[in-house]
């Protein structure tokens, strides 16, 4: 009996010692013409960033857009963030250009509104209780919007001789050189590699930097952000890519192997964790 209870109590240990990490929502909005789940909103995770952050042996808590009475204050995004050790921001659909204060220059880059705000809310209470918070794709563009920043609506469109960020006919298969800003953190998290190539499915970007972050990487070719991190080492950790590390293949030379990322991510959670005791 000793044993067993002994037992269980290792068990209990590590679990208490496993970190919980939030993952934002996707948004599936109310659609009468769908053949499932009909005129219902859904909200999801993609697995394979679910399955990156819970190969460190983390876990992964969904936190869903209080609505209705939850809303009111029954289940907050502020409850969620101190129970929660960190965020992690989903890619997905467009940033809404009002999101920083421009008028969509064609209704399919509209975005979608109900999400920047559930994000930014979700951002903003994680902040407040000093937890890290790491952004991919559409979460650069969106921690940057959230700070004050804004975007590209469309790359192509509006910078000239750029390259091909998002190729709708490869999508995940789509790569491209990348240049690490020396002095970086993320030049630390890389010593001696200057040049990298990475996936890239986004078709809007950073325009003007947050004043809060600085850059750590720009696209080789045409000098889009495609990493920032926030520059006050005081502060909360906020880092971010433009591409998604969560799908690249171990052993695939084609890409960056970002096992880096996720063990620097994952080393300002726990210290984080340990100063709030």
């Amino acid at each position: 009996m000793l044993a067993e209870a002994r037992a269980q109590e290792l068990r209990e240990a590590r679990a208490n010692r496993r970190l919980k990490i939030g993952l934002s929502a996707c948004f599936s909005h109310a659609d009468p013409t769908r053949s499932f789940f009909t005129g219902k909103t859904l909200q999801y995770v993609e697995q394979s960033v679910a399955h990156w952050l819970m190969s460190s042996g983390a876990m992964v808590v969904m936190v869903p857009c209080p609505t209705g009475s939850t809303a009111r204050g029954d289940v907050t995004y502020e409850h969620y963030a101190q129970w929660l050790d960190g965020l992690v921001l989903h890619g997905g659909s467009d940033v809404w250009p009002g999101s920083y204060g421009e008028v969509p220059m064609e209704e399919r880059w509209a975005g979608d509104r109900i999400r920047d705000e559930y994000d930014q809310a979700l951002v903003a209470a994680f902040v407040a209780q000093g937890k890290p918070v790491f952004g991919i794709c559409r979460g650069l563009q969106l921690l940057n919007v959230a700070f004050g920043g804004t975007l590209w609506q469309d790359i192509n469109t509006q910078v000239p001789e750029s390259l091909v960020h998002r190729d709708a006919a490869i999508y995940d298969n789509n790569y491209h050189s990348i240049d690490i800003v020396p002095g970086t953190r993320l030049a630390a998290l890389y010593p001696g590699v200057q040049r990298v190539r990475v996936n890239s499915i986004h078709h809007q970007g950073i325009k003007r930097l947050a004043d809060e972050f600085v850059v750590e990487a720009v696209s080789h070719s045409d000098g889009v952000i495609e990493a920032i991190r926030r520059k006050d080492a005081g502060a909360s950790y906020i880092a971010a890519v433009q591409w998604h590390p969560e799908w690249h293949q171990p052993g695939l030379s084609e890409s960056i192997d970002d096992t880096a990322l996720l063990r620097d991510f994952l080393g300002a959670v726990s210290e984080a964790k340990a100063r709030a005791g």
